[in-house]
């Protein structure tokens, strides 16, 4: 997919927690299962305009858990089946490392964004939205200027999750959303 120069906002989303329930260094098909509205969220986006990219740690790679190929062979899947159902990602990118290997790709590091913003020169940043599952997604978000602040926590109701970021300097911007149809809200 090419974007346009100076047109194309992003929804950039975590995998793990945002779009798959999260049982732990995922790697194998048959554990792989969509969050609840993930497919109908997805869509909203990209109805809305976004280009969908994912940025995720998968530091089960760098420890040892499951190999690049495996990571590889679950996103070829997962990719495929969101297809299927009408919704297209414009770019996957993800970080081997473990937290000890200090790298730069890593959230809360924005290495990611910086490599989809590599590649996709298009995309405006001031235009654009994190969706995360953790406080890590939405500094490595900030950090590279996305706009849009999104928390995705099935206690968002509660917002027992504000305190999380009261000392962070993006605080005001961050929304709640309990699943990416929820998204309906605010595009």
């Amino acid at each position: 997919m090419t974007l346009k120069p100076y047109k194309a906002k992003a929804a950039f989303l975590d995998r793990d927690g945002v779009i798959n329930k999260d049982p732990g260094y995922l790697h194998k098909i048959a554990d792989f299962e969509f969050t609840d509205g993930c497919i109908a969220g997805l869509r909203l986006l990209e109805q809305a305009g976004y280009a969908l990219i994912i940025v995720t740690n998968q530091s089960g790679i760098g420890r040892g858990y499951y190999t690049e190929k495996d990571y590889q062979n679950l996103t070829a899947w997962y990719l495929e089946q969101l297809s299927l159902q009408g919704v297209n990602i414009t770019g996957v990118f993800h970080c081997p490392h473990a937290p000890e290997d200090n790298c730069d790709c890593r959230k809360p590091k924005a290495g990611l964004f910086f490599q989809a913003l590599k590649q996709f020169p298009g995309i405006q940043v001031a235009e654009s939205l994190m969706i995360g599952d953790k406080v890590s997604d939405l500094d490595a978000a900030a950090s590279a200027g996305v706009a849009g602040l999104f928390f995705m926590s099935a206690a968002t109701g509660s917002e027992h999750w504000r305190g999380w970021f009261k000392n962070k300097d993006y605080a005001d911007r961050v929304q709640g959303i309990g699943a990416l149809g929820d998204m309906v809200r605010f595009i």
